[in-house]
């Protein structure tokens, strides 16, 4: 490996790390936590590669977890390295060839796919009276609790509202800027896939939780799986799209 695609691995580790942990939702019964690591994870999966994605996907998440939950480094260390694997493995990869037609096709109807998650999950698991917990204390012995706790109400209109908005943003993209869009939505969705089943497995089986309890957190990390597709598509876009508008020697200084 080159000495600087080492130094971008450290840093993207860090960054992985440093944003599951800037924003973390205390998850009571099963005593982990909702995140938005998976920003970076996916970010650092496309613009880096499978191995990059693999490692700074892992090692960051399990950092993560060993100062927030440490029950879960472990199978985090194996399940966010897989997550980021797959991702820029499938990203990365040469496509096959099919027609702009039939690639907008593929768009829409994943965005489709998104959209009802985002309506299901919203209105059946997200919708009316909620108990938001924020932060974790830390100690000699790193125990966890929640810092700050709020009660609210949340409309179920909102998310078949939200599921449209992205279900028309992701289209619309498709359209007018990248038509093969629906391939990177593909592949997102399928290691993200593999990091919900690895953590209902991990939680039911390796921590002994059972799988009821286990099942609670499948549709919070399938959200987390859409916070992270909605986000990471669009900032790996502007950070290409800015790469190119660099000179040419600035572009391979900041490529590693």
């Amino acid at each position: 490996m080159k000495s600087r695609t080492i130094a971008a691995t450290a840093i993207f580790t860090a960054f992985v790390a440093a944003v599951t942990m800037a924003f973390a939702i205390y998850i009571p019964a099963t005593k982990g936590y909702f995140d938005i690591g998976e920003i970076m994870v996916y970010v650092v999966a496309i613009l880096m590669g499978p191995y990059v994605g693999a490692f700074a996907g892992g090692v960051g998440s399990a950092i993560s977890d060993a100062i927030l939950a440490p029950q879960y480094a472990p199978g985090t260390l194996v399940i966010k390295g897989l997550e980021g694997l797959i991702v820029g493995y499938l990203t990365n990869m040469r496509l096959f060839e099919l027609t702009r037609r039939l690639w907008l096709a593929v768009s829409a109807s994943l965005a489709a796919v998104v959209s009802l998650l985002i309506s299901y999950l919203g209105v059946y698991y997200l919708s009316g009276p909620q108990q938001l917990y924020l932060g974790f204390s830390t100690g000699p012995t790193t125990t966890i609790g929640p810092q700050f706790s709020a009660s609210f109400n949340v409309p179920w209109e909102l998310w078949p509202v939200l599921g449209g908005v992205t279900f028309v943003g992701i289209v619309y993209a498709g359209l007018k800027l990248d038509a093969r869009l629906g391939w990177t939505i593909l592949a997102i969705l399928l290691g993200g896939s593999e990091m919900v089943a690895g953590y209902f497995l991990f939680e039911s089986i390796g921590l002994q939780l059972g799988f009821v309890t286990a099942g609670i957190e499948v549709p919070i990390n399938a959200g987390q799986v859409l916070v992270g597709l909605i986000v990471a598509v669009p900032v790996v876009r502007s950070y290409r799209r800015m790469m190119r508008r660099l000179p040419r020697t600035e572009q391979v200084r900041a490529n590693p």
